[in-house]
């Protein structure tokens, strides 16, 4: 019997690049996988798309409409608060531009079925042979430079914490690591890690390094119309600052 797999998908005027015919083709491929979308306010006809889509399989889609936007950050954590509610085996996050294909979902669940003791995996954007990573030159390197950051920020030996493309066991859930809000729109993923570190050092949990594992994708599509600006970059890095301060990372 397939594992139960619920994604969460978080949408802010999504309407000209959201492909439902490619998630639902996602549906028909895998019959355990199902989609918890998170409309963020959007101011167009992105719900219009949607509730369709929910209303065809009403036990595999379901939306999550915010009255306003939050930002991502929000979106996904109120999106992963409805998903668990649905006890699968796991949850995730996805980009709903589908820039990390649907079945690179199966090869983030081989990964924690061989590191039993793992509670997430992390697609990790990996230029290497044998993958097919595209991406523009610009983003790729101002995204580096911000990732350098963000692993020194934290001390973490993390490559790639802002894919879109994440996975993890519901059961094995910290208790509370959703709950309070997040403190940025865009580092949610460092947020994340964030909290398992300061549960580690509290005594609750595992070290981050035992918890988490990065997986090296095989295809990567940096799809038009993405809402990161070069000025988010820099936000970021004020981001990270943010992040060190209200999590007391030493």
């Amino acid at each position: 019997m397939p594992s139960a797999v619920r994604l969460v998908v978080p949408c802010f005027d999504e309407a000209g690049r959201l492909d439902v015919a490619a998630f639902r083709a996602g549906l028909a491929a895998a019959p355990g996988l199902a989609f918890t979308f998170v409309d963020d306010g959007s101011t167009d006809g992105t719900r219009a798309l949607l509730e369709p889509f929910a209303r065809e399989v009403p036990d595999r889609v379901e939306v999550v409409a915010l009255p306003q936007n939050v930002g991502k950050g929000e979106a996904v954590r109120a999106g992963v608060r409805a998903a668990l509610a649905h006890a699968p085996d796991f949850v995730g996050w996805w980009d709903a531009d589908l820039a990390t294909p649907l079945d690179e979902v199966a090869r983030l669940e081989a990964a924690l079925a061989a590191r039993p003791t793992a509670w997430m995996a992390m697609g990790a954007r990996v230029q290497r042979l044998g993958s097919e990573i595209r991406r523009r030159a610009l983003r790729h390197y101002a995204g580096r430079l911000v990732a350098t950051c963000i692993s020194r920020g934290l001390g973490l030996r993390a490559y790639d914490t802002q894919c879109g493309a994440k996975l993890f066991r519901a059961a094995a859930t910290p208790a509370g690591l959703f709950d309070a809000p997040f403190v940025t729109r865009w580092l949610f993923d460092v947020e994340v890690l964030a909290r398992l570190r300061r549960r580690h050092r509290d005594g609750l949990g595992a070290a981050v390094e035992a918890l988490v594992v990065e997986v090296p994708l095989l295809r990567w599509t940096d799809v038009p119309g993405s809402k990161v600006r070069p000025a988010d970059f820099f936000r970021a890095l004020v981001g990270v600052r943010r992040i060190r301060r209200h999590y007391r990372v030493p």
